[in-house]
């Protein structure tokens, strides 16, 4: 099945300062607004090679991708990134609290180079669909530096924990321990060279099947870079790309629900209510205790939506009747699909009964408060939601459905800038 390698990353020197400083998000959860602040965090933040921005003066959109390079080559030159001496794998620990609450959760991955394959064949799978935007400034970016500049994150199937088992129990190095202060996440990396420890942990990950959880437009970009090749003999760096493994067993394994603030809404409060009545109980509820009402209903094994209204009071909308409602859900795809809350609230609510169609009519967040303030700020009505769990994702993946974008959001993120991989230190 999978196909892993460990190799040699390219990490930040001691002297490019503190990794809490020159680490940072993903690129694609980044704001304009976020992504200077972390450049003005230090002249070495990830940022500048992973989101570059225009200048002024720059002749076409293309040249800020060039730059990227140029700054790549040159930390490498200065001494700002070294390249590991051997091939090693790395893991990567998290430790955090959910936001709102105490309790304490450790999540553990296993960063890898994997090999890249089409998911005709079975073994890496996508459970969200992309857009061809966002892929073009991908490739745009792995051609001009040829390099993963990030992980994306995969979760593999590891029913009985041995793998699990064996990537924390791995004897390592630790390179950095360290907290980002706006989150209170402690992020722990280590260096497995323990050559028993290697075959090991190659050899339990072969056999399992690979579900992306963040980074499909990176994971097709890499796919569209080697397929871009043609065939060739024997295996190429374009083979691979370099991806954060967790078992589905981690106990750590989060997902936070991704809520949906309207930018318009073509009828009242009332009128809303008496729309959605025939197909969902629906009860006043004040909005900021919509996300502890919504959660009791999926306790019992209900599907509920909480709307939070301006005035400090929306509803809960509790599904009616979950078998005929999926009937009316209009998303292609399999019931399991169907059943999911983003698919009803997309391919019913917002579709059929307020005929509000496209992306362009909502924001996304993650953050209750942010969705319940947004209503006091201009929104007509906010939309929440439960998260789906981690056995929805790989039910829809397996079945080869694709949920809605911004369907899961696992929490924490990686940090991109704890390690690199350039194809030219292919070993």
């Amino acid at each position: 099945m999978a196909t892993i390698r460990p190799f040699s990353g390219l990490r930040f020197a001691e002297s490019a300062g503190s990794l809490a400083d020159i680490t940072a998000p993903p690129y694609d959860v980044i704001s304009p607004e976020q992504r200077e602040d972390l450049a003005a965090k230090s002249p070495y933040n990830a940022v500048r090679l992973t989101l570059p921005e225009t200048e002024e003066g720059d002749r076409s959109k293309y040249v800020k991708y060039a730059r990227s390079a140029s700054r790549l080559e040159e930390w490498r030159r200065n001494g700002t990134l070294e390249l590991e001496d051997k091939p090693s794998l790395y893991r990567y620990t998290q430790t955090f609290t959910v936001p709102g609450t105490d309790q304490v959760f450790e999540r553990t991955k296993l960063v890898t180079l994997i090999k890249v394959e089409p998911y005709s064949n079975g073994v890496v799978l996508p459970h969200e669909r992309t857009f061809p935007k966002h892929k073009e400034d991908r490739m745009r970016i792995l051609e001009a530096t040829r390099s993963h500049l990030e992980c994306i994150f995969g979760l593999f199937e590891d029913d009985d924990k041995s793998c699990h088992a064996a990537i924390c129990n791995a004897p390592a190095e630790k390179i950095c321990d360290f907290v980002t202060d706006e989150d209170g996440i402690r992020h722990v990396f280590e260096r497995i060279e323990d050559q028993a420890s290697l075959d090991a942990i190659v050899g339990k990950v072969a056999d399992k099947k690979v579900w992306i959880a963040d980074g499909h437009h990176r994971y097709e970009t890499a796919l569209a870079f080697r397929e871009a090749l043609g065939e060739r003999d024997g295996i190429v760096p374009e083979d691979f790309m370099m991806m954060a493994l967790c078992s589905i067993s981690d106990p750590g394994l989060v997902l936070l629900p991704t809520h949906r603030i309207l930018k318009t809404l073509n009828c009242s409060a009332d009128e809303l209510k008496q729309k959605m009545s025939a197909d969902f109980t629906i009860e006043d509820c004040d909005n900021s205790k919509l996300m502890t009402r919504i959660g009791e209903v999926e306790s019992q094994g209900g599907r509920a939506f909480g709307v939070a209204l301006p005035g400090g009071k929306g509803f809960t909308a509790t599904v009616k009747g979950l078998g005929q409602l999926t009937q009316l859900v209009n998303i292609e795809g399999s019931d399991e699909l169907k059943k999911l809350d983003v698919s009803i609230l997309h391919g019913y609510i917002f579709e059929k009964l307020l005929g509000l169609t496209g992306v362009d009519f909502f924001g996304y967040t993650r953050i209750e408060e942010e969705a319940t303030t947004a209503v006091e700020n201009g929104s007509p009505a906010s939309f929440l939601m439960n998260p789906p769990t981690v056995h929805d994702m790989r039910v829809i993946a397996s079945g080869g459905d694709f949920m809605p974008q911004k369907s899961t959001y696992y929490y924490p993120k990686l940090l991109s800038g704890l390690v690199m991989w350039s194809l030219k230190d292919f070993n």
